[in-house]
């Protein structure tokens, strides 16, 4: 079975939940969290990134939960349109968040049979499905910076970007970066 859609998750609802012990996996309240599906938190000219005149953020417009996998489909879609643009080292483009919140269901068994071996919810914890960041209304999720003349490209860049969440989103920070 496939991934269920995003707006099973995308409302924060309750307390984070990221109880994962490193240290001493046996004392983790989840066994065998998923790895996020993001490895790259910072692109382009991470040398020169203080260089860049223009700064723009993408910011959600509402509380919500985004998917690793939503994180990664985002972040890829804007490097790509940025190398493409901009070439491979001229620009900057950073992920501001994490996604520590483990994601948990709790699968019921459906056709013929299932009442036999099925628990319904004496036992609801759940088993780790994935990851998630929690995100606040207001708070930032991905700021690029680019050389003064190319504004278009890097508004063009997040509108394609907030394509890929799960909620509305704005641009913010027009101004100069000095």
């Amino acid at each position: 079975m496939g991934l269920r859609p995003g707006r099973c998750y995308r409302d924060k609802d309750g307390k984070p939940y990221t109880r994962v012990s490193e240290r001493n996996p046996r004392k983790s309240y989840i066994k065998g969290v998923p790895a996020i599906k993001t490895r790259d938190f910072e692109n382009g000219d991470l040398k020169n990134k203080d260089d860049y005149k223009i700064e723009l953020k993408l910011s959600v417009d509402k509380d919500v939960q985004i998917r690793h996998n939503a994180i990664e489909a985002a972040r890829m879609n804007a490097n790509k349109y940025l190398k493409d643009k901009l070439g491979e080292k001229n620009y900057f483009l950073k992920l501001l968040v994490y996604p520590h919140h483990v994601l948990r269901e709790n699968p019921l068994a459906t056709g013929a049979g299932a009442d036999r071996f099925q628990e319904g919810m004496t036992k609801a914890f759940g088993n780790p499905i994935g990851r998630a960041a929690r995100m606040d209304k207001g708070q930032n999720f991905m700021l690029i910076r680019v050389p003064e003349n190319k504004l278009d490209i890097a508004k063009e860049t997040l509108r394609r970007a907030k394509h890929k969440l799960p909620c509305p989103c704005t641009i913010k920070g027009l101004e100069k970066y000095s």
